[in-house]
């Protein structure tokens, strides 16, 4: 090449052009040739090895070698071969050993300069390549079963945060013409400054070996986190950051570490699990509970779901009573049916009852402490069916039911006082 350089010269010096033009058109014109070459390499190298490949991963029946052609991981590496073009050509302006006498000829810095072009060319392909290689191996971690379980998009941002700053230091050690081991030295004593500037990547990457090791989340999980307005599905876990979908189709971003530092709930359980539980009461208004008169016990006889209950709970109780000589007129001194009692098997005996309530799992009707609004009646019940809008309509069905059927025991329904009840209690006293 320091033949065509000096050919160059010698046609811009007969042209009439002195040195001060000849020299710098003759370097501009090899400089062109040369970034030509390279490009011109570049397109056919990159032409010829996409299209050996595609071929390749075609016939074969793995899907990591369509991941890799997809990512573009072998167009990265068809840059080698310009910068290698670049590296070993920039010597064209350089004195050669046996034209010493031609020395003013040459641009003794041209070479220096391609050089660390070359130099960085090579750095920036080395960070490129490894950027889609880690792309393509995460796509690759993906298609197996343990991905969802134990995602590692965390751990390739922090390699691929790691293969930029070396790429970083090497690039401005080419430039300052230092050696890379003398930055980094350099580097130690901002270690303060730069643990405070990547904090959060510290704190997340930290979340996420946690996160992942004792498998508290991954892509897909149902999480609930009012602290941070999330209710919906995971749908991405990245170093910094957990993106989570709600319900109504916001996208939540919480940090990483948070779901360390603060509490969550995840229902990955429930949907693993046999049934969706339903927890909710009624408050009956306890001006209505009573004993039960013969007339009262009649009645419940008289429903199928709790005949045989009241009948032999009520036979048990004539025996008790008659053993310590109680009659019948006395309720406080023996045992009596209550109409809240009997109502209580009876929402027992109909959830039993019920296609969808898994009685497998747990199983209670209970009654909870008495408050200013009414004597609390729990069901705590497990659904078969753990979809959302099935889940919702079965438990929607079991309290419409419940509501029809509490006047049947003579019991109401606790409701706060209404502006149109208020109405009608000072109507009645005027």
């Amino acid at each position: 090449m320091s033949a065509l350089y000096l050919y160059f010269l010698e046609l811009f010096r007969g042209i009439g052009s002195n040195d001060t033009i000849a020299k710098p058109l003759a370097a501009f014109v090899m400089l062109v040739i040369i970034f030509f070459i390279a490009w011109l390499a570049h397109f056919f190298t990159k032409k010829i090895l996409i299209s050996i490949v595609k071929r390749i991963a075609k016939k074969t029946k793995t899907e990591w070698d369509d991941i890799l052609v997809k990512s573009k991981v072998f167009s990265g590496l068809a840059h080698l071969v310009p910068a290698f073009i670049i590296f070993y050509l920039s010597d064209f302006a350089s004195q050669p050993e046996t034209l010493e006498s031609l020395a003013s000829d040459y641009y003794s810095l041209l070479e220096p300069f391609l050089l660390k072009l070359a130099k960085i060319y090579f750095a920036a392909i080395i960070v490129i390549v490894i950027n889609r290689l880690l792309n393509a191996g995460n796509e690759i971690y993906n298609t197996t079963e343990y991905a969802h379980h134990r995602p590692i998009k965390g751990y390739i941002q922090l390699i691929k945060i790691l293969a930029f700053f070396m790429a970083g230091i090497l690039i401005v050690s080419v430039l300052l013409g230092k050696d890379p081991t003398y930055l980094l030295t350099g580097l130690g004593a901002m270690a303060a400054v730069l643990l405070l500037i990547f904090k959060d990547t510290i704190l997340g990457f930290v979340a996420s070996i946690q996160l992942s090791g004792n498998d508290m989340v991954k892509i897909g999980d149902w999480i609930e986190m009012p602290s941070h307005r999330a209710d919906g599905t995971v749908i991405d876990i990245t170093l910094n950051t957990v993106k989570v979908e709600n319900w109504d189709k916001t996208i939540a971003t919480i940090p990483t570490y948070s779901l360390i530092a603060e509490s969550f709930n995840n229902w990955e359980g429930m949907e693993k699990s046999d049934g969706r539980r339903i927890k909710r009461s009624i408050s009956i208004d306890m001006g209505t509970v009573k004993f039960c008169d013969y007339g009262l016990l009649k009645k419940f006889e008289k429903f199928d779901l709790i005949k045989d209950y009241v009948v032999t709970k009520q036979h048990e109780i004539e025996e008790f009573n008659k053993g310590r000589k109680v009659k019948s007129e006395d309720k406080i001194s023996g045992r009596s049916q209550t109409n809240v009692g009997i109502f209580r098997k009876y929402l027992e005996v109909y959830l039993q009852n019920h296609p969808m309530i898994n009685l497998d799992m747990t199983f209670l009707v209970r009654q909870l402490q008495p408050n200013d609004k009414g004597l609390p009646i729990e069901i705590y019940v497990f659904s078969k069916d753990k979809r959302w809008a099935n889940y919702e309509s079965i438990q929607a069905d079991i309290f419409d039911h419940i509501l029809a059927v509490i006047p049947e025991f003579e019991l109401k329904v606790y409701q706060t006082p209404s502006g149109e009840d208020l109405k009608i209690i000072t109507t009645n006293i005027k």
